[in-house]
């Protein structure tokens, strides 16, 4: 392995050298990486095993990103633990509360106090990671291109979405927001609302509120199908959650016609009045716990060779 450090979590390769860095592209040239189909009954489940020569070394991580249940080196287990699927559920938000309806209660009536240090946050990291997109060259330039196509409103505000994907995905170590477990879901609730806002000149409290309108949204849809995924998800549930209140604020309908999920259906109205004051009827805040600050440089994993599962 070229270099990581194997305390820093999630951040595991977020400070390798610039020569280190420079040492990839012949590493790679020269390392053979095959990538095979793991079978597993659970959600998260990834075997690593490297070789050199005659020896090999074979890690395993399950449910967990950060959670190695298996270390073994040329035969002989040198760490082994059962997989535990169901450790710190008590920390998990009750999603069931996270209803449409309620969102959008929360969204127009809760003490922006509460949430404002986070959003912020969103705000700062996930339009600097775009404008960097756009500046430099990362892999297919798809923001670039987009506005190549047209510099009106909605195009914009695909174009900074794709853009801060293109940097996060193609090598920029600028940090992400995330939401709901993903760093480009988390461009993707944001910046279409951020660029809506701007253009529309709307106040600070208009942006927080549809902010969280649209991260709330993106958690409602994701709810049955976990916190994680071995692949990154499907784009039309965050796309879904920023359309609604980017339209909302300008007074569009938001719901596209090639969406059709029930829990969505009659929130288009709701939309349109998402800063409509109105008395709150909800004694409960959503938990946060799900939107973290992660630094994208740890999302890679070059040099390792993935092999069936013994």
């Amino acid at each position: 392995m070229l270099g990581g450090d194997e305390n820093a979590k999630l951040e595991v390769i977020s400070h390798i050298s610039e020569e280190t860095k420079e040492r990839l592209g012949t590493y790679l040239e020269k390392t053979p990486i095959e990538i095979m189909p793991l079978e597993s009954d659970h959600i998260l489940d990834m075997i690593v095993t490297v070789f050199s020569g005659a020896s090999y070394a074979k890690v395993r991580i399950a449910d967990e990103h950060t959670q190695i249940v298996l270390i073994e080196k040329d035969g002989e287990v040198l760490q082994r633990k059962d997989p535990e699927p169901d450790k710190g559920e008590e920390d998990i938000p009750d999603y069931s509360l996270l209803t449409v309806h309620d969102i959008y209660d929360f969204a127009c009536t809760c003490d922006l106090e509460d949430v404002r240090e986070i959003l912020d946050r969103q705000i700062e990291c996930n339009t600097a990671i775009a404008e960097d997109g756009l500046k430099n060259d990362y892999g297919a330039n798809i923001g670039k291109v987009l506005l190549k196509t047209g510099n009106d409103l909605k195009n914009r505000a695909k174009a900074y979405a794709a853009a801060g994907s293109d940097a996060r995905m193609n090598g920029c170590e600028l940090p992400v927001v995330i939401c709901s477990g993903s760093g480009n879901q988390g461009l993707t609730v944001s910046l279409p609302v951020i660029v809506y806002a701007e253009a529309l000149n709307a106040d600070r409290e208009k942006l927080y509120r549809a902010l969280l309108l649209s991260n709330l949204i993106t958690l409602h849809a994701k709810t049955g199908i976990g916190r994680l995924a071995v692949l990154l998800p499907r784009g039309r549930e965050q796309a879904a959650g920023s359309r609604i209140c980017s339209e909302g604020m300008s007074g569009i309908s938001p719901i596209p016609s090639s969406i059709h999920w029930q829990s969505h259906r009659g929130s288009s109205a709701m939309a349109q009045n998402l800063l409509v004051p109105q008395r709150s009827r909800l004694p409960w805040r959503p938990a946060f716990s799900a939107m973290k600050c992660s630094n994208t440089g740890s999302s890679s994993m070059p040099a390792t060779v993935w092999s069936k599962k013994a």
